[in-house]
C-alpha cells in the first residue's frame, strides 16, 4: 500500500490581493499595512480637491486653477514615492490613486475647456484619442476583473509627466506641441494597459510594462 495515498491533498493557497512591483522580492515577515496611511491620505486629498478645479475655471480664476492643479500634481507624485519608501503599498491604495488621478485629469479637461474652449476644440482629435483609449482600458478591466486597472506602468509615469507639463505650458500661454506629444504618449500608455489586462489572468496592481506582465505568465516565472 502506498503510504502517500492516505495523506490528505494540500490545501490550495489563495492568491494574494496585492503583489509587489516586479523585481522587488516580497517580504513575508512584514506587518499588515493599515489602510489609513500617509500615501492614501494624499490620494484622498487629491480625490477631494480635484472637483474644486471646476468652480475656479467657471469663474475664470486661471491663477488659482493653475496653483491648485500643481498642488494636486505634487500629491500624485508624493503618494507613490512615500508608499514605496515607507513600504505602505496596498491594493486599496493603488485603486484609490487611480481613481483620484482620473478625477484630477477629468477636472483638468473640463476646466481647460471652460478656460480655453477654442484650444480644446482645435485639439479635439488628440484629446479624443486619449479619452477613447482610456475608456477602452477601463472597459476591458471592468469586464475581465470587475475593477479598473491600476498598473502604474513606466509608460504611465512618462505620460503623467508629459501631460501635466504640457497642460501647464498651454495654460501659461506657451506652445501647444508638448501637449500634443503628451496625448500621443497617453494614448499609447492606455493601449499598453489594455494589453496588460488581456495578458494577466487576474487583477494585479503595479505592473511595470507589458513585458513584465508577459514574463510573469511564462512557466517558472512568478
Amino acid at each position: 500500500m502506498n503510504p502517500s495515498a492516505s495523506e490528505p491533498p494540500p490545501e490550495p493557497q489563495s492568491e494574494p490581493q496585492f503583489k509587489p512591483l516586479s523585481g522587488e522580492p516580497p517580504d513575508g515577515h512584514e506587518r499588515p499595512v493599515p489602510l489609513v496611511n500617509v500615501p492614501n491620505l494624499l490620494s484622498a486629498a487629491r480625490l477631494a480637491g480635484s472637483p474644486l478645479l471646476l468652480p475656479l475655471a467657471w469663474y475664470e480664476q486661471r491663477g488659482a486653477f493653475l496653483g491648485l492643479f500643481v498642488l494636486l500634481m505634487l500629491t500624485d507624485w508624493l503618494d507613490g514615492k512615500l508608499a514605496v519608501a515607507w513600504r505602505q503599498r496596498t491594493a486599496f491604495g493603488a485603486r484609490l490613486d487611480s481613481v483620484a488621478d482620473a478625477l484630477m485629469y477629468g477636472g483638468l479637461l473640463v476646466g481647460g475647456w471652460l478656460l480655453m474652449p477654442q484650444f480644446v476644440a482645435r485639439h479635439a482629435a488628440w484629446i479624443g484619442a486619449a479619452l477613447a483609449s482610456f475608456a477602452l482600458t477601463s472597459l476591458v478591466g471592468l469586464i475581465k476583473f470587475g475593477r479598473l486597472p491600476s498598473y502604474h506602468t513606466l509608460g504611465a509615469k512618462a505620460a503623467w509627466f508629459l501631460s501635466s507639463t504640457g497642460a501647464l505650458i498651454v495654460l501659461a500661454g506657451g506652445p501647444t506641441w508638448p501637449f500634443c506629444v503628451a496625448m500621443v504618449v497617453v494614448t499609447a500608455t492606455n493601449l499598453e494597459a489594455t494589453a496588460i489586462s488581456l495578458v494577466l489572468p487576474r487583477w494585479q496592481a503595479d505592473v511595470l510594462s507589458i513585458y513584465h506582465a508577459w514574463r510573469q505568465q511564462r512557466p517558472g516565472k512568478a
